[in-house]
């Protein structure tokens, strides 16, 4: 059986792997409730005219739509990008994972429902903290894998003495 480092999904010539964060599918999908969202909000602004806001009210309408328009932003240009060990999401913070961190990890890929489900890791750390990658490329979080494998199998400074 080969080493990690000997298979097919390690990265070529010393190049990171990249990709987006979600599937096209869901990218896509978030574009289109967004813009469905802001056409119905422009389309119910003269009924909406009519009505008394209070403040309080007016700012909560205001702050889910900055809120969704935001959150849709990211999930069309979230990418995921693993280079030397390390695995790092751009989304509404940088999510950022080093192989050496890694206490557990496993992988949720359904690949029947990959065109809408992204492929993802969940990373439980080594001081307890827990996070989830997502890739739409199953080949970036496997990479990785290998590497935690890596570095798992190297031996620690303890054991050599």
């Amino acid at each position: 059986m080969p080493l990690p480092q000997e298979s097919g999904l390690k990265k070529e010539l010393g190049k990171a792997l990249e990709s987006a964060a979600y599937p096209t599918a869901v990218r896509c999908l978030s574009v289109v409730i967004v813009l469905a969202l802001a056409g119905f909000a422009l389309w119910s602004a003269p009924s909406l005219r009519e009505v008394q806001w209070s403040f309080a009210t007016l700012s909560t309408y205001g702050l889910a739509g900055v809120l969704l328009a935001w959150v849709g932003w990211w999930m069309v240009f979230s990418r995921t990008r693993y280079a030397d060990d390390e695995l790092v999401q751009t989304w509404l913070w940088d999510k950022r994972v080093h192989a050496r961190e890694v206490a557990t990890f496993k992988i949720v890929h359904w690949p029947w429902l990959q065109f809408i489900v992204s492929p993802r890791m969940l990373v439980r750390k080594r001081n307890g903290g827990m996070t989830w990658m997502h890739s739409a490329d199953v080949r970036l979080l496997v990479a990785f894998g290998e590497s935690v494998i890596r570095q798992g199998m190297q031996p620690s400074a303890s054991s050599k003495a």
